[in-house]
């Protein structure tokens, strides 16, 4: 398990990360940041994509409950 210092890092790098990939439209620009850490450092590398992944699975997950919900919503007003 990485340190905090290692973790804060990664989740901000992360933050960033991923609002420059909204911003540019480049969907797999995170693998070549990690690339990039990958070089100077495995750890950071490392935590910076679990980092990304968990937090791309989350926006996946409540798109999906979003549209469970608005489903159910249609269904119940018909």
């Amino acid at each position: 398990m990485a340190d905090a210092v290692v973790l804060e890092l990664a989740n901000k790098l992360a933050e960033e990360c991923l609002a420059v990939q909204a911003e540019t439209g480049e969907e797999r620009l995170f693998m070549e940041v990690g690339e990039v850490l990958g070089a100077s450092s495995q750890t950071l590398e490392e935590a910076f994509l679990t980092a990304i992944r968990t937090r791309m699975a989350n926006d996946k997950a409540r798109v999906f409950l979003a549209c469970k919900l608005r489903a159910h919503r249609g269904k119940a007003g018909a």
